[in-house]
């Protein structure tokens, strides 16, 4: 895979997530947190500290993301996205009950199949990359 293609990647990553989180943001965790609205507010309006944990988590994924689209081609860079995906796509396949809940699964799907997608590109990414430049560097002659 060429440095342009593992670039196009990473990107298209960075988009994914920050979009996600906004989207996430805007649409869930701040209404369902602050108005008892939105697909989440049935669930935390009782409690609308409980929205801690979906505000930290999309918002890591926009900070991710923005992390993303600055990240150099390197292998470091598709390890780490597979490490951000690995854990997004698990965490929503272990609480699949929450998209159940909230009457969102078409949402889970395509979340969930995107971060599997992107698991899978990222591999093929990172075995294709060159190693990093600090090991080039101390293997030339």
């Amino acid at each position: 895979m060429s440095a342009n293609l593992r670039r196009l990647l990473l990107r298209f990553n960075a988009v994914f997530l920050i979009v996600a989180g906004l989207a996430a943001w805007v649409n869930f965790d701040f209404p369902g947190s602050f108005s008892g609205s939105g697909p989440l507010g049935p669930l935390i309006a009782h409690e609308p500290s409980l929205g801690i944990g979906f505000v930290e988590a999309h918002g890591l994924a926009l900070i991710l993301g923005v992390l993303l689209w600055r990240a150099p081609t390197e292998k470091s860079w598709h390890v780490t996205a597979i490490a951000v995906h690995l854990l997004l796509g698990v965490s929503n396949i272990v609480f699949w009950q929450i998209f159940v809940a909230t009457n969102t699964l078409p949402m889970g799907w395509v979340s969930t199949v995107i971060h599997g997608v992107l698991v899978l590109l990222h591999a093929f990414a990172a075995l294709a990359a060159p190693r990093m430049l600090s090991a080039q560097i101390h293997s030339r002659p």
